[in-house]
């Protein structure tokens, strides 16, 4: 069963969460604040999905290249067909698989990350 979500520059239209986490960090300096702003994802895998993003931001600083770490680990730990969006400003309409949705803010970047095909 597909559902679709949609996002705007801000998200909150369908925001089903809006609470605020910290990020586990070896530092408090380095600590980023993440909210996640939607999810169709089970909170375990939503994890994952705030740790590669972590992971990513320490390995890469182009927008682009963070999406691609995201989409290729998901891809080889979940099976194909991620795909990822990062930043700060952009508007979205996806169709999803059913329990393999996260939208979420990590500071001041928005990343949109779904299965589908």
């Amino acid at each position: 069963m597909d559902e679709t979500k949609r996002s705007g520059g801000g998200g909150a239209a369908f925001s089903k969460s809006s609470s605020d986490k910290k990020s586990p960090s070896s530092s408090p300096s380095s600590a980023k604040k993440v909210v996640i702003k939607s999810a169709d994802m089970k909170e375990d895998i939503q994890k994952e999905a705030i740790d590669c993003a972590l992971s990513a931001y320490e390995k890469h600083s182009v927008e682009k290249d963070i999406a691609e770490y995201i989409k290729k680990e998901f891809d080889k730990k979940h099976g194909p067909t991620w795909h990822c969006i990062v930043g700060r400003n952009f508007g979205s309409y996806v169709t999803h698989e059913t329990n393999h949705f996260v939208y979420f803010y990590l500071d001041q970047k928005a990343i949109l990350l779904f299965k589908s095909g």
